[in-house]
């Protein structure tokens, strides 16, 4: 049993126990009763008696605690996300972090713990996540001991919980709004956009100008297509439009829209927004004509079979052309060679046409050939695979395809063992650069036993090479479309894994992509990405040296990045992304985009400081909502389970928490002085009956 006063405590721990204690008890009462009933003498005298006889054996202990009251412990989160930097949000901020801290100082026995939050710049991070970080800095502290929340910013944050959460929160949570109750503000919202998107094709993407509060004047915007065209026009606020969106490539295209400044807005930084899509190729046509059978061949053939993405139509032509005997040039195949479809009618309609060891022929007049020279012209791609058919009289250097080839045949041959070579440039050509089994002094792959000697023209580029330095393969660019050459007919060596073989399929991928124009294998690019909280910057290359990198970030800073080499023909930097939205890169000849964070990032989608968002939580904890442009609340402290807010006022709970550092007891009854007293009284008791 025990009776606590304060920081004094009595209690009792009886000698014997308690039910025998009480027995006693009620027996001395009954008898004292009956005493004190029929008025006999000494009975107030027993009734004392008998009260310090049971106070004896009850022990009655008094005990008096040494404390330590403990502080209780306030958080302070505080918003540095770039929302904050609008108007005098962050200077409203920083005035208020500091009265907080002197009010706080003058409460006594309060700690107070202050965290920041920024915008991040990945999808999982996107937004001011406020409650986040108070989760944070609140993890370690004692239940007992928390004293309430305190958060300053402009109300736009991205974690509030939902309704079945919100209960979860410890509380009070206070928030003090930066920013003003009468901003205006006018941003563009992406309201629909294809994630992806077939090249080629176009796609509608829907979008409307938002203004806070609604006017009516239209609003002058500027739409930057993936192809960098820039269409100026006009439209109503509040109302959904739609625009039409060419997909000309593969890989990212981003479609920038972008409004007027609004006379008194908050910020235009959300006056534009982005859609990014990514392009990709739908499957690939591709017409392979092979002008004889030879073990090659299949190879081809196997390689472009095996890629799903690709619609392959192939000709083989079985009759040599020395062999001439009447028969009728409709009774030479099993199946009729459409030719005037395919190189007249439907030739643009393929992705990439190869040659492969075809010599001039009767099958395919020079007219035909003189329609692939115009398709190379006009953005097509020609890949052509030479044997000796090439070097002859018949090959199609003899031909009006002639003036888009990269190479011309000399007219010899050379018939000897080599390793093909790449060469310097093809070093730094994306083409040719880091394939399996290159090695500077000698590749590690298998010997080829033929070359064609040619001299290039079209300023085709020579990435490998053969014996004597002589072209192998050989890459031309030829107005709008692009030409490939190798310049010998034994690649299925490798593929046959003569001499441990070599990345054959690896080559003939790269060249294939090159030829339709993918992106990431162009010999000159700029481009750039997200990797976790940087920006990395790519220049590819053939030059031996790249220029500095402008970079115009989202809230419009520029800045100049020098590019230092980090493999041949690649320049790299990386710089912190700061912001979320889109970075604009400049090099002097080349521009490329970049988006961090999200397109539709959060951080700018409202700008507008509000309550709204945080009411919920207020109501749940007790909390409470004010501007600062109102002036700072008065702080105070209340008990647990008091009312935390009121007109004007905030208050953190006071816990009123302690640590016992000592306890002093007394016992009241095993003291020569309280048994002296016992004695007492009972000698006085029995003097008192002797008389």
């Amino acid at each position: 049993m025990t009776l606590q006063v304060g920081s004094w405590t009595l209690s009792f721990l009886p000698y014997v126990p308690w039910p025998l204690f009480w027995l006693i008890a009620a027996v001395g009462a009954l008898a004292v009763g009956a005493m004190l009933y029929g008025r006999m003498r000494g009975a107030l005298l027993r009734a004392l008696t008998l009260v310090l006889l049971l106070g004896a054996l009850a022990n009655p202990q008094l005990a008096q605690d040494e404390r330590e009251k403990l502080s209780d412990i306030a958080a302070v989160v505080v918003d540095d996300s770039d929302s904050q930097g609008f108007g005098q949000r962050q200077a409203q901020t920083d005035k208020a972090l500091e009265e907080l801290r002197q009010r706080v100082a003058a409460l006594g026995n309060t700690e107070l713990r202050v965290g920041r939050t920024v915008t991040g710049t990945t999808p999982d991070t996107d937004g001011t996540r406020v409650l986040a970080a108070l989760s944070r800095i609140t993890a370690d502290i004692p239940p007992d001991r928390y004293a309430g929340a305190i958060i300053i910013s402009d109300g736009q944050i991205h974690d509030v919980p939902g309704a079945a959460d919100i209960g979860k929160l410890k509380g009070p949570i206070h928030t003090l709004l930066s920013g003003s109750k009468s901003e205006i503000d006018r941003r563009v919202v992406i309201e629909q956009a294809p994630r992806f998107a077939i090249t080629g094709q176009s796609h509608e993407v829907r979008f409307r100008v938002s203004e806070t509060p609604a006017g009516t004047d239209p609003v002058d915007i500027a739409i930057r297509l993936p192809n960098g065209d820039v269409q100026n026009t006009a439209v109503a606020p509040n109302e959904t439009q739609a625009i039409v969106v060419p997909i000309d490539r593969a890989g990212q295209n981003i479609v920038e829209i972008s409004a007027a400044e609004r006379p008194g807005e908050i910020t235009t930084v959300n006056n534009r927004a982005m859609a990014v899509i990514d392009g990709i190729r739908d499957r690939l046509r591709v017409l392979l004509i092979s002008g004889e059978p030879h073990p090659g061949e299949r190879t081809w053939r196997n390689m472009l079979k095996a890629d799903a993405s690709v619609d392959l139509v192939h000709f083989t032509i079985l009759r040599p052309p020395e062999k001439q005997d009447g028969t009728p040039t409709k009774e030479l195949s099993l199946i009729a060679f459409p030719t005037r479809e395919l190189f007249l009618e439907k030739l643009d309609q393929f992705d990439l046409v190869i040659f492969d060891r075809y010599q001039r022929q009767s099958i395919l007049p020079d007219s035909y050939l003189a329609n692939v020279a115009d398709y190379v012209r006009k953005g097509g791609a020609v890949l052509v695979s030479s044997g000796p058919d090439f070097a002859s009289g018949d090959g199609l250097a003899s031909t009006p395809l002639a003036d888009v080839l990269a190479a011309i045949p000399t007219g010899e041959v050379t018939q000897e063992p080599f390793k093909p070579q790449v060469t310097l440039l093809g070093e730094r050509h994306p083409v040719s650069r880091g394939l399996p089994g290159d090695a500077p002094d000698e590749p590690k792959w298998g010997r080829w036993f033929r070359l064609i000697d040619t001299s290039t023209q079209n300023n085709a580029q020579e990435l490998m090479s053969g014996p004597g330095s002589k072209p192998l393969l050989a890459l031309a660019r030829v107005d709008n479309g692009r030409v490939a050459q190798f310049l010998s007919d034994q690649g299925w060596l490798w593929a046959r894994g003569f001499e441990g073989g070599g990345p054959q399929l690896e080559l003939l991928r790269r060249i294939s992509h090159w030829l339709m124009k993918e992106p990431d294998l162009e010999e000159e690019a700029l481009r750039a990405h997200q990797d976790g909280r940087n920006l990395v910057i790519e220049r590819q290359t053939l030059a031996d040296a790249a220029n500095p990198v402008e970079v115009t970030t989202p809230s419009g800073k520029v800045s100049q990045v020098p590019m230092k080499q980090g493999r041949p023909g690649v320049f790299t930097a990386a710089i912190p992304a700061a912001e979320t939205g889109l970075y604009v890169l400049k090099d002097g000849t080349l521009t490329a985009f970049a988006v961090t964070g999200t397109a539709d990032q959060k951080e700018f989608a409202d700008v507008r400081a509000t309550g709204a968002l945080m009411q919920p939580v207020a109501a749940s904890t007790g909390g409470s909502i004010a501007w600062l442009e109102d002036g700072m609340p008065r702080l105070s402290k209340a008990n647990v389970g008091a009312l935390a807010s009121g007109s004007g006022w905030m208050a953190l709970t006071d816990n009123q928490q302690f640590r016992v550092l000592a306890v002093r007891e007394t016992p009241l009854f095993s003291t020569l002085l309280s048994l002296a007293v016992l004695l007492a009284g009972l000698s006085f008791m029995w003097y008192r009956e002797g008389r």
